[in-house]
């Protein structure tokens, strides 16, 4: 079962990531991957995606449209694992579904249960093995569910997971996935200082990466800075070669080039970023969100 209710767990996985490691070993292989990947033997390969959460009555494609086209695109290039933001809990499990038998995720919903936006966390379960995983609410009050004392127009959290790399021998790394306020720069800007709190309490020794829809422009807001002031890497410019870039968030509208990058694939320094794209996939006309995934394939260090 995934463990999308458990609002604080970060105890009794050891043993099965201690399993996972010791078993056999099996590599995805998508059809979309990148060629490059294959240069690159044991490369973590990792998406972002706003899935757009898929209530929203005037919205045009309606979720029920966009599901097949999100699920064409997630089978073309399996992500080993998969930070997404905005997902209602049907549309959790219905990408769960879709990516098939070999993934699970972790999540819980902003206002506690299954109720509202997910900030999931899904894994290729034939790659990674999580050790121990929590969640906290950007605010004064973050291990209060639901809290919101910084003016965010909506409830915003964090969900975190230090996994195990089964290629890698069991090498153990953090994820902290986000999704900061659209409205408010202050709450932007102080969810900022609590990860990079949070990080710092971290095993310092252990690579992090950082997935999430930061609502801030790249190299043109403040919270970008901050998170770089915690000792983050954009992934986007550190890799060693990268797609074309556009706007992150074009509304169903067809990308356009050198628009704001809000979503961001951050990790710590001694991690190697091989390649890093924006997924412009769509079908007849038809995009899977009103966000473009960012993808980048990785080495851990």
């Amino acid at each position: 079962m995934p463990n999308e209710v458990a609002v604080t767990r970060r105890h009794g996985l050891k043993a099965a990531a201690a399993a996972a490691v010791a078993g056999p070993l099996l590599t995805t292989a998508g059809p979309g991957r990148p060629a490059t990947a294959a240069e690159h033997a044991g490369a973590l390969d990792v998406m972002t995606f706003n899935v757009r959460f898929g209530t929203v009555v005037d919205d045009t494609p309606r979720w029920s449209v966009r599901r097949p086209v999100m699920r064409e695109l997630l089978r073309r290039e399996r992500p080993h694992l998969i930070g997404t933001q905005e997902g209602l809990y049907r549309q959790v499990r219905a990408i769960q579904a879709d990516l098939g038998e070999h993934y699970d995720w972790i999540g819980v919903g902003r206002a506690g249960g299954s109720k509202d936006e997910f900030m999931a966390v899904f894994y290729d379960t034939r790659r990674l093995a999580p050790i121990e995983f929590d969640h906290f609410w950007l605010s004064d009050t973050p291990y209060v569910i639901a809290s919101n004392t910084w003016g965010a127009d909506w409830l915003r959290m964090v969900t975190w997971v230090r996994f195990a790399d089964l290629a890698q021998g069991g090498r153990e790394f953090y994820v902290l996935n986000t999704h900061l306020d659209s409205v408010s720069q202050y709450a932007r800007e102080r969810s900022a200082e609590l990860i990079g709190a949070t990080i710092r309490g971290w095993d310092r020794s252990l690579p992090v990466i950082v997935t999430g829809d930061f609502n801030a422009a790249a190299h043109d807001n403040r919270v970008y800075d901050l998170m770089l002031d915690i000792g983050l890497v954009d992934a986007w410019d550190a890799a060693a070669s990268r797609g074309p870039a556009y706007g992150t968030h074009h509304a169903y509208r067809q990308p356009r080039p050198g628009g704001r990058r809000i979503d961001w694939i951050l990790t710590t320094p001694g991690m190697t970023t091989h390649w890093a794209r924006m997924n412009t996939f769509s079908l007849d006309g038809t995009y899977p969100s009103d966000h473009l995934p960012v993808q980048a394939s990785m080495t851990l260090g």
